[in-house]
C-alpha cells in the first residue's frame, strides 16, 4: 500500500483498552498512532457538563473498581500523569423495602457489622466466609480473570492454595447462580447480604437465577471492600486524560474525527488501514482493533480475508442487553428513607429477588419492565468536585430489550422507537423507581438528560443500542467462547491483526486488559518473527 502516513502499530479506537494498548506498545519503542472516529479521545470513560454547567457528569463509566485492581492500570502508574481518585464514605448500598438497608464498605468487617446489626448474626458471619474466601484467592484470582485463556501460571497458583477438595468447592461455588447462593448461604434469597451481590450481578446481562451470577456478584463485591469503587477526581475522563498524556510523553499520538473505513489486508497479513477520507496508514507491525467483533469481522475486515466458519460464528454472537440513561442535576441531596443509602456512591433499587428476576427475564424475552431494576450514581457524594457544595451530581441507568415486543408499564408507550415522547414515558418510570425509597426527591431535580439506547450508540459506536459490555457475559461466549469459540484472547485469523475490545476475553469493564493482552500477543508476535532473507 501506499501510505499518507505510517507508525509501527495502528490502533483503532481510543477507548481504555486502545489506550492502555498504545501504552504499551510506546514503552517497548514503538512508534504508535491510535485513530478514533468521535471528536475526543475515551471511548465509554468520557465525563462533561451538558446537563448544568456547574455539574459534571460521566456520559457512561463512573466508578472504577476494575481500573484500581487491574494489573495493566497499575503498571503505567496514571498518577505521574495527573490521575487521583476519589472514594464516597461508602462503596455500595440496596435500600429495601420498611426502612432497611445493605451496604458494602472498605473492609469486610465494616460491611458484616452492618449487615448483622440489618439483618442479623448469621448473614454478618456468611458474608466473611465469603470474604475469607477472596482473602485466601487474591491476588491470582482477579490476575486469571484478566490475562488471557488458559492463564496457566496464575490457574497453577491459584492450584496451590487448595486441596483438591476445596478446589473442586470453589469450581462449584463459581457456577452458583446467586439466587441459589442466597438460599445456602443467607437466611434466604431476599437477605440485604444476597441482595447486594445479584445486584452487582446485574450489571452484567446475568440474572439470579443464571450462571455464573455468583461470581459476578462476588467479585465486583469483594473488589468493593478491598479497593472501594472509586471515581476519578473532576469525572471519568481524567483517566482518559492521564493515558492520552502518558502516552504522548513517550512519543505516542491520538488522532481523533479520523475514522477508520477497512483494514487492509494482504496475503492473510494486516498491513495497515484506510480512513474514511481514503487515507492510507501503514502499520509496520500491528494493527490493533478497540471495536467490537462485529465491527471488524465483515466491517473493517472483508468476509473475503477471513475463514468461511468465522462468517457462521458471528451470526451466533450475542450482544448484551441495550442501556437506557438519566443524568440529573440536583440542588440537594437525594432524602433516602434508608439513611444510610446518602454515604454510598453507588445505589441498587429493587425490593427483593423475585423483583430483580422479573426485571431480567422480562428484559431478555423483549418485554420492558414496569418496575426496571436500577443502578444510580450519587457522584458528588463521590468526588465534592463534580458540583457545588450541598447539590448532588447524580446518574442513572437500567436495561432493557435490544428489540421490544411489549411494554408492561402503564400505558404500554415504549415500543423502541426511542422518540422524545418514549424517552420521557420510560424517564419518568426511572424516577418513580428512585421514589419508592426516596419520597420528593424530584423536587429537588434543576437539570435533566436522558441517554437512549441510540443516542448511547451515536455517542460510542461500540456501544451498540446501549450495550455496555462487548456482548453478553453469559458462560456460552465467555473465556474460550469470546467472542467466537476457540478464541479466548486478542488473536484474529489475520496476522498482526489484533482485536483489543471488550468482544474479547475477559470483556467488559474498564481494566483494559483486553487492551494489554492484545499488546503483549503484538509484542510476542514480532519476536517470534523469523528475519526476511
Amino acid at each position: 500500500m501506499t501510505d499518507a502516513a505510517d507508525a509501527d502499530a495502528v490502533i483503532v479506537g481510543a477507548g481504555p483498552n486502545g489506550l492502555v494498548a498504545a501504552n504499551i506498545l510506546a514503552d517497548a519503542g514503538w512508534r504508535v498512532l491510535v485513530l478514533e472516529a468521535q471528536p475526543a479521545p475515551g471511548g465509554a470513560v468520557r465525563s462533561d457538563r451538558g446537563v448544568h454547567p456547574d455539574f459534571v457528569h460521566d456520559l457512561f463509566s463512573a466508578f472504577h473498581p476494575l481500573a484500581v485492581a487491574s494489573p495493566a492500570i497499575a503498571a503505567l502508574g496514571l498518577h505521574e500523569h495527573g490521575l487521583r481518585w476519589s472514594h464516597a464514605p461508602a462503596v455500595l448500598a440496596h435500600p429495601l423495602p420498611g426502612g432497611r438497608c445493605a451496604v458494602v464498605r472498605r473492609g469486610t468487617e465494616a460491611t458484616a457489622t452492618g449487615l448483622e446489626r440489618s439483618f442479623g448474626a448469621a448473614d454478618a458471619d456468611a458474608w466473611r466466609r465469603l470474604a475469607a474466601l477472596w482473602d485466601r484467592l487474591d491476588p491470582h484470582f482477579v490476575d486469571a480473570l484478566l490475562k488471557p485463556f488458559p492463564p496457566v501460571r496464575t490457574g497453577l497458583a491459584l492450584a496451590a492454595r487448595l486441596k483438591p477438595s476445596e478446589a473442586l468447592r470453589l469450581a462449584r461455588f463459581l457456577t452458583l447462580p446467586v439466587r441459589r447462593l442466597g438460599e445456602e448461604e443467607f437466611t434466604g434469597p431476599d437477605a440485604g447480604a444476597a441482595m447486594l451481590l445479584a445486584g452487582c450481578a446485574l450489571h452484567a446481562d446475568l440474572h439470579p437465577e443464571a450462571p455464573p451470577s455468583t461470581v459476578f456478584g462476588w467479585l465486583l463485591a469483594m473488589l468493593g471492600e478491598q479497593h472501594g469503587w472509586p471515581a476519578p477526581v473532576g469525572g471519568a475522563g481524567a483517566l482518559t486524560d492521564a493515558l492520552v498524556r502518558r502516552l504522548e510523553s513517550r512519543g505516542g499520538a491520538v488522532r481523533c474525527g479520523t475514522r477508520v473505513a477497512s483494514v487492509v489486508v494482504r496475503r492473510g497479513t494486516a498491513l495497515g488501514v484506510v480512513t474514511a477520507d481514503g487515507d492510507p496508514v501503514r502499520a509496520r507491525k500491528a494493527v490493533l482493533a478497540d471495536v467490537a467483533a462485529p465491527a471488524l469481522y465483515g466491517g473493517l475486515v472483508s468476509w473475503d480475508d477471513l475463514p468461511p466458519a468465522l462468517r457462521g460464528d458471528m451470526r451466533r454472537f450475542q450482544w448484551d442487553l441495550a442501556t437506557f440513561k438519566v443524568d440529573w442535576a440536583l440542588d440537594g441531596p437525594i432524602p433516602w428513607e434508608a439513611s444510610e443509602t446518602a454515604e454510598a456512591g453507588t445505589v441498587h433499587l429493587a425490593a427483593g429477588m423475585d423483583e430483580l428476576s422479573d426485571h431480567a427475564v422480562q428484559v431478555a424475552s423483549g418485554r420492558v419492565p414496569a418496575k426496571p431494576f436500577v443502578m444510580l450514581g450519587q457522584m458528588t457524594t463521590a468526588d465534592p468536585t463534580r458540583s457545588p457544595a450541598g447539590t448532588e451530581s447524580v446518574w442513572a441507568y437500567t436495561h432493557v430489550p435490544r428489540r421490544i415486543r411489549e411494554d408492561l408499564g402503564e400505558g404500554g408507550r415504549v415500543t423502541g422507537s426511542w422518540d422524545e415522547s418514549e424517552a420521557e414515558a420510560f424517564a419518568a418510570r426511572v424516577e418513580a423507581q428512585v421514589e419508592r425509597f426516596a419520597p420528593g426527591w424530584t423536587s429537588r431535580i434543576v437539570g435533566r438528560r436522558i441517554l437512549t439506547p441510540p443516542v448511547l450508540e451515536s455517542m460510542n459506536e461500540n456501544l451498540v443500542d446501549g450495550a455496555l459490555n462487548g456482548g453478553t457475559a453469559a458462560i456460552h461466549q465467555q473465556l474460550f467462547f469470546r467472542p467466537v469459540p476457540g478464541t479466548g484472547g486478542p488473536g484474529t485469523p489475520v496476522k498482526r491483526l489484533f482485536l483489543a475490545s471488550a468482544s474479547a476475553h475477559p470483556g467488559g469493564g474498564v481494566h483494559g486488559a483486553c487492551g494489554a493482552n492484545a499488546a503483549r500477543a503484538a509484542l510476542r508476535a514480532q519476536r517470534l518473527r523469523l528475519p526476511s532473507r
